[in-house]
């Protein structure tokens, strides 16, 4: 039986890892269980899971909770508290999302944990630090994102394999086709109806402006050492390619399913080996056409600065998602329109100054510095109104 810390239970994937080991419960276990604040939902995940060790990172609701939590089961509260879920289990589900993902994806691969990663920011923030200390600490990262599962499983599980490209395939979204006037009038509600995936608020906003892309993108370069050149996007609508890879003898394997991060998720859990996990199977009597469309990156200012931020190197990629965390929160708040959060990450990328990303105190303050910046953008145009 394999044991899981699951750090980031009550979100989007957090629930999902939940339904895969309700599914399998006699092939795994959650050891350890870490939240945020939802205090509800995360009560009623320990009562049924019954971990060992469970930690919720908001001090305040943790302290308000911790007379709900069943005997039997150790409870703590505060960022500390959090990380020590690491320690529990035989492979770390580092399911948090933004940038404070990053922190417990260091901490698995200090205490040698293989990690089954569905956090973006650990690699698009700390890629190279991450991926370094990886190597270094002979442990297995499984890719639970649906795009880097794809490419994984084309690879035969393998990151060092070789290839000529990796095609990474976008849903384009809500708006794609759309006119600059028409995203002028953009909703939070209507950025929150994804065509083909259910997933959290943030990175719903983050496919609707394709920054989504441009992250996995970025993904790619630091887990299959891949130049930006052999890394092409492009846009299929139906989302059922979820990733290519091409080989040096024009060969392009794909993973194809329905719509589901089940499947990743569990596979991240088993793998080389496959169970049910619920899935329909595709039928392709039925399917329809499958699309392939440009993902042009001129037409996409999120997408296009994901991949200037990646060109620049070093912080700058770390800078454009700490301003981009915020960008996205005002917006949902109705703050500022949709087209300013492209404004809000090019004004941060545009001011962050150079910085080598060899340590996790460096990012954290280049994370902190960029968060100032969007701050001071979003400011500015609220005077102005």
């Amino acid at each position: 039986m394999k044991t899981i810390a699951l750090i980031g239970s009550t979100g989007s994937i957090g629930r999902q890892v939940c339904s895969v080991v309700r599914r399998h419960a006699d092939k795994f276990k959650i050891k350890s269980i870490v939240a945020n604040s939802s205090a509800e939902l995360f009560l009623a995940q320990v009562k049924e899971f019954m971990p060992e060790y469970a930690a919720l990172a908001d001090e305040k609701v943790g302290k308000e909770i911790a007379a709900q939590i069943p005997s039997g089961v150790k409870f703590s509260y505060g960022e500390k508290a959090a990380e020590e879920a690491i320690a529990y289990g035989d492979v770390a589900f580092v399911a948090a999302t933004g940038f404070a993902g990053l922190k417990y994806s260091l901490k698995a691969v200090e205490l040698k944990k293989d990690i089954a990663l569905a956090n973006k920011e650990t690699l698009v923030c700390g890629g190279e630090l991450m991926m370094k200390n990886v190597q270094e600490a002979g442990i297995d990262l499984m890719p639970v994102d649906s795009e880097h599962s794809a490419l994984w499983q084309a690879l035969n599980f393998r990151a060092d394999a070789p290839f000529r490209r990796l095609i990474i395939t976008a849903s384009g979204g809500p708006f794609y086709g759309y006119t600059d006037a028409q995203l002028k009038n953009v909703t939070p509600m209507s950025a929150l109806k994804h065509p083909t995936w259910q997933m959290g608020a943030k990175i719903t906003i983050d496919s609707a402006t394709l920054l989504n892309k441009g992250f996995e993108v970025i993904e790619a370069r630091w887990l299959y050492d891949a130049p930006l050149e052999k890394i092409h996007t492009v846009v299929q609508p139906e989302s059922i390619i979820h990733s290519m890879v091409e080989f040096d003898d024009g060969c392009v394997m794909a993973q194809m399913s329905y719509p589901t991060m089940e499947l990743p998720i569990q596979l991240a859990l088993t793998y080389p080996d496959r169970f049910d996990c619920g899935l329909k199977p595709l039928d392709f009597e039925t399917l329809g056409a499958i699309r392939f469309l440009p993902l042009e990156r001129k037409c996409f200012p999120c997408y296009d600065l994901a991949l200037t931020a990646l060109e620049l190197g070093d912080n700058y990629p770390c800078a454009l998602n700490g301003a981009g965390e915020i960008a996205v929160h005002t917006f949902l708040e109705g703050k500022i329109p949709f087209l300013a959060i492209a404004d809000v990450m090019r004004f941060a990328l545009e001011k962050t100054e150079r910085m080598k990303t060899d340590s996790y105190e460096t990012l954290r303050a280049t994370d902190a510095r960029a968060r100032a910046l969007a701050r001071e953008w979003i400011g500015d145009l609220s005077r102005k109104v």
